[in-house]
């Protein structure tokens, strides 16, 4: 069964997400989102203390507070970043997003190494993610659902009472909803959704009860 860490990182209280299969120590590292260097040492000691392997980082979307440690992770450790290429302008321009939000300075972008799409398999030692298009609230934006964990990383796209914001670059709400509405409500109510920022929830529970789907 795969192990999930969460993390709170980063000035937007951004969720980052260490998977990690227990038996073989491999990792994937999901929406990197470390800021500073205590952020970074944090990260760094739970893999180290857990011996895990980092394979591969993975990217929901490229908004800049689910990337800011993307290129950090891959070349501290030796990995390559994966993500949908709808999102790739966003990576590759992250000074803009800065000075959308009011700062300032620049930033590398990130680069997509490992294109993902809809339908994709990541085996993370013996347990499998698999990879859902969810476009929306960014246009490459993607979920990643594990079955057997019974658990759903659902970035920026759904949230406990709520979903993704959907007037920045690439946001679309029609698609958003339609996104959520044939792709995610059809997973198990009891599937746990792990979003990219705030509390956890389940599918059943939004689709009781959240009012913006």
């Amino acid at each position: 069964m795969l192990k999930v860490k969460q993390f709170v990182f980063n000035m937007f209280g951004e969720n980052t997400f260490v998977v990690s299969d227990p038996d073989t120590k491999d990792a994937v590292v999901i929406d990197p989102g470390m800021f500073t260097d205590a952020e970074r040492r944090e990260f760094d000691d739970y893999i180290s203390v857990n011996s895990l392997k980092i394979i591969q980082v993975i990217n929901t979307h490229l908004h800049l507070d689910h990337c800011f440690g993307d290129n950090y992770v891959r070349d501290r450790y030796g990995v390559k970043v994966a993500a949908n290429v709808g999102d790739a302008p966003l990576g590759a321009d992250l000074g803009a997003q800065i000075r959308r939000f009011g700062g300032r300075g620049a930033m590398d972008g990130v680069t997509i190494d490992v294109p993902l799409k809809e339908g994709d398999i990541i085996k993370v030692g013996y347990g499998e993610l698999k990879v859902i298009e969810t476009p929306g609230h960014s246009k490459g934006g993607i979920c990643l659902y594990c079955k057997d964990g019974k658990f759903l990383i659902s970035g920026d796209t759904l949230f406990r009472g709520g979903v993704g914001r959907t007037d920045l670059e690439g946001g679309d709400a029609r698609q958003l909803t339609d996104s959520i509405r044939s792709k995610l409500f059809t997973l198990p109510d009891d599937t746990a959704v792990l979003p990219g920022h705030d509390r956890f929830t389940t599918i059943g529970d939004e689709k009781r009860s959240n009012p913006y789907v």
